[in-house]
């Protein structure tokens, strides 16, 4: 039954957040009298609630707010984030961009904290997922995380959400590499395009990578002379104290 219950759950992405019950069940890969007692099931306990669309005749579902509470319940992430948000708030100040705090989860980055507006079309969000090798913080959390977690992203397909995405393993491995020479990723318009970002990666009390800080903007404002430098500083700062604290 959880089984089921995360099949129609991982239905929903960024651009589709509003869906019908043939949709989901498409995506679920569930009959859709199955789907159907699911998503009853799932309103009735608020993780998910109907929503008005114009393309689904007689509307369709979303996500409820009750994920958003229970994921706050994470202990890992709010003591992460309940460090890393003065830091994030000093660095967009300093740098007038949009600032991402992301972790791994498993070979995607799943985003926990955003400060900044930024550009209109920039498709991260809090809880949202992208694929490792196409996003900064993605590329420096695998440029030091264990040679298996890179291996399994690699398995897994390198799909190509821009002109831009390295989508090759040789590529992707190469790109790693540099990184940890210069101890910070680019990724310049690999996960939308017009957009860049400057990342730099944050180690756990254990010097285990935990996570990836970087700012955010439109290509022609990202200058990764002056950004980098900033972005490294704080992402250091984060890395010690969280090395001070034991987390």
């Amino acid at each position: 039954m959880v089984s089921r219950a995360l099949a129609v759950l991982g239905a929903f992405s960024v651009t589709d957040p509003v869906l019908g019950v043939s949709e989901i069940a498409r995506r679920s890969g569930l009959p859709k009298g199955t789907t159907h007692r699911i998503i009853a099931s799932m309103v009735a306990e608020r993780l998910m609630e109907r929503a008005d669309s114009p393309r689904i005749p007689g509307g369709g579902y979303r996500l409820g707010m009750r994920l958003f509470e229970l994921g706050e319940l994470v202990p890992a992430h709010r003591s992460l984030s309940a460090a890393a948000l003065p830091i994030m708030e000093d660095l967009r100040e300093a740098t007038r961009h949009r600032v991402h705090l992301a972790v791994l989860d498993g070979i995607d980055v799943l985003y926990v904290e955003i400060l900044g507006a930024g550009a209109a079309d920039v498709s991260s969000r809090v809880g949202g997922r992208l694929p490792a090798h196409a996003t900064g913080v993605g590329k420096v959390m695998l440029a030091y995380a264990a040679p298996s977690v890179v291996a399994d992203r690699i398995a897994a397909g390198l799909p190509q959400l821009t002109a831009r995405t390295i989508c090759a393993r040789d590529a992707l491995i190469a790109e790693l590499r540099k990184i940890r020479t210069h101890g910070f990723a680019l990724d310049i318009e690999e996960s939308t395009v017009g957009v860049s970002c400057v990342a730099a990666p944050v180690f756990g009390s254990d010097r285990s990578i935990r996570a990836g800080l970087s700012v955010t903007g439109i290509t022609r404002s990202i200058d990764p002379g002056t950004i980098g430098p900033a972005v490294r500083t704080a992402a250091f700062t984060l890395t010690r104290q969280l090395r001070e604290s034991g987390l």
